[in-house]
């Protein structure tokens, strides 16, 4: 007898195999957002702040951005901006809200989904419920270039089927030689089961470009040697106490304080990013992902 996991995925895998850029009687073109999850091996690295900014600059950029809150049990990027919610995607799931109703505006209008609770209910959710809950998803989805998902910090079993289900993976570590050794470590142990994982690294908080490439060709080193793994780098990210000011004032450093170099270098990565999805169309989607996401459930 088909269990319900096994049920679920088949229900998205059919959705999934519909054309992509059609609705599903093919009368109009849609957008197919890039879904990227951001995350760390350990916490305390800068990983929601960074999530926040970098989306800021893409929405900035013309590119419309959407922030799934996904770090379960410690979400905190609606505190980031000052304007905690009472609401999340579990509303979504157990019927008693549309996607519409918590989906909130925040800063240069860029839009988030409050929480981190949610997602992990997704595999116990029925055949009908979860059938009417992507439909709501993949026609919200389409409003999007971008959707960013900020997971929980470290090797928990969601952060995992997050990072394995993404069209791709930024992992936001810092030059403390604890935070890289947990940020190769969540690469490792994603990259033994699910190899084709595409990762890029981020490095959080270095006194200079010099100290950011190091820390990086470390990791790249590692990778290279014991998982024939080539890990790409997005950017560098300077240490500096406006962001730590700008966190007090609940107010993304990004747009209190637009002219420090740190906020340069994010806007930096925001259009080194653009670029090179111009050079590729590899994104598989909404729908994509909560079908890889499903799959990933053991």
């Amino acid at each position: 007898m088909m269990d319900q996991a096994q049920a679920l995925r088949k229900l998205v895998q059919r959705r999934a195999s519909q054309p992509q850029g059609t609705t599903p009687q093919g009368e109009s073109e849609k957008r197919t957002p890039r879904v990227i999850t951001i995350t760390s091996g350990k916490g305390g690295v800068g990983k929601s702040n960074f999530t926040l900014n970098f989306g800021i600059m893409l929405q900035e950029e013309g590119m419309r951005t959407l922030i799934f809150d996904a770090d379960i049990g410690m979400a905190n990027i609606d505190v980031l901006i000052g304007s905690p919610s009472s609401v999340s995607l579990y509303h979504v799931l157990n019927g008693s809200k549309r996607l519409e109703e918590i989906v909130q505006v925040g800063p240069s209008g860029i839009h988030y989904v409050p929480g981190g609770s949610g997602f992990k209910e997704l595999h116990e959710m029925s055949s009908s419920s979860l059938e009417r809950f992507l439909d709501e998803l993949s026609e919200w989805s389409e409003r999007y270039d971008v959707i960013l998902f900020d997971t929980g910090a470290g090797l928990s079993k969601e952060t995992i089927r997050f990072v394995a289900a993404a069209d791709e993976t930024f992992v936001v570590t810092t030059p403390e030689p604890t935070a890289i050794a947990d940020a190769y470590a969540l690469i490792k142990i994603v990259h033994t089961h699910f190899p084709d994982t595409a990762f890029r690294i981020v490095v959080n908080r270095v006194m200079d470009w010099s100290e950011g490439k190091q820390t990086a060709e470390r990791l790249i080193s590692v990778a290279r040697r014991f998982l024939q793994l080539e890990l790409p780098v997005l950017g560098y990210l300077n240490d500096d106490q406006h962001v730590m000011q700008a966190v007090k004032r609940q107010t993304p450093f990004t747009l209190l304080y637009p002219n420090i170099q740190v906020s340069k270098q994010i806007r930096q990565l925001a259009q080194a990013f653009l670029y090179d999805q111009e050079q590729q169309n590899t994104t598989r989607g909404i729908t994509g992902f909560i079908n890889r996401w499903l799959r990933r459930i053991t």
